[in-house]
């Protein structure tokens, strides 16, 4: 039997959850600071589960009809799929990119290293091993490496269907190191892993056919892009690896659903770096412009994507800060 302390108890945070969704109906999400969005879901939680509890008990009948109304109206406000504006996504990339970032650093550090590790291997395979860089390059490629030629002369005939395809195959690996979380994080560590094994072999393979300014001035241009897109992908897939094998006290649906709209957010802002990243790999990275221009370009744009993960939303994150919390 529900007792009516309890009930007085629970009282004021269903009065906050009505007070959070008057103020959603008529300013809509941008009225709400993070803290306090963060608060409406957490309270939309809570109330869920004193409706379970109140259902329970046959004497209260009102006490329940009120909560399911109250979460009714919350499911149809935070669910209610308002329509994206450009303002909106103007606003998520400049406010809300880089706290988010910020906050999953460590993943995408690990994501780094696990990358890094397997080019040192790579690397190390080739040297000691030539036949391995044979076989896993294939004979082609390895022809084409010993007559110090790049595999990437054809790109320019064909720059805009190329720069298509660039972009397709970017977000697929991008995505298929982020999906890849759910199976415990074992794929998402094979597609880090593997494809920093490639650009070791790759490496080593040009640099003991003379071929390391050739390599590097194509792949640094668009590669200081791309490659850190990779990383924030596998840390998205390594957080969302996490959720699923540690949920800690939610259950593991709300430890998924909480892991997943942090890992994907992260995600979908990688897909403007793999735009930029597509049009610069077909139509500059191979060109014979001047190396120091490629290198040039490469720094500029590691420096502002370095700056904007670093600085990015600092200060909606000084706002969110001085917001009283209530929840």
């Amino acid at each position: 039997m529900i007792s009516s302390y309890w009930l007085k108890r629970r009282q004021p945070y269903w009065t906050r959850l009505e007070e959070l969704l008057a103020r959603l109906q008529t300013q809509g999400f941008h009225g709400l600071n993070r803290s306090e969005l963060r608060e409406l879901g957490l309270l939309y939680r809570q109330t869920a589960t004193d409706l379970a509890a109140v259902r329970g008990d046959p004497l209260s009948r009102q006490q329940a009809g009120y909560l399911n109304q109250l979460l009714g109206r919350a499911h149809n406000n935070i669910y209610s799929g308002q329509k994206s504006s450009a303002g909106g996504v103007l606003r998520f990339y400049a406010r809300d990119y880089g706290p988010a970032f910020r906050q999953l650093l460590p993943y995408t550090a690990l994501a780094t290293f696990i990358f890094v590790l397997g080019g040192f291997l790579g690397m190390a395979l080739a040297f000691s091993n030539p036949d391995f860089m044979r076989e896993f390059l294939g004979p082609q490629m390895v022809a084409t490496i010993d007559r110090r030629e790049m595999w990437t002369h054809s790109i320019m005939g064909v720059q805009p269907q190329t720069s298509s395809f660039i972009m397709t195959n970017n977000l697929t690996v991008t995505f298929l190191a982020f999906a890849s979380g759910m199976a415990a994080g074992l794929g998402t560590v094979y597609v880090l892993f593997f494809n920093g094994l490639l650009l070791g072999v790759i490496g080593s393979a040009c640099w003991l056919s003379g071929m390391s300014a050739k390599l590097w001035s194509f792949v640094a241009p668009h590669g200081v892009l791309e490659l850190p897109a990779i990383f924030i992908a596998g840390g998205a897939g390594l957080r969302l690896a996490e959720a699923l094998l540690f949920p800690g006290n939610l259950s593991r649906r709300d430890s998924l659903a909480a892991g997943g709209k942090q890992a994907a957010r992260l995600v979908v802002g990688t897909i403007p770096m793999l735009v930029v990243a597509g049009i610069i790999e077909a139509f500059f990275s191979p060109s014979a412009a001047p190396l120091a221009l490629k290198f040039g370009l490469a720094a500029a744009l590691f420096t502002v994507l370095v700056a904007y993960l670093a600085r990015g939303g600092r200060g909606g994150e000084a706002k969110d800060q001085q917001a009283p919390g209530t929840a």
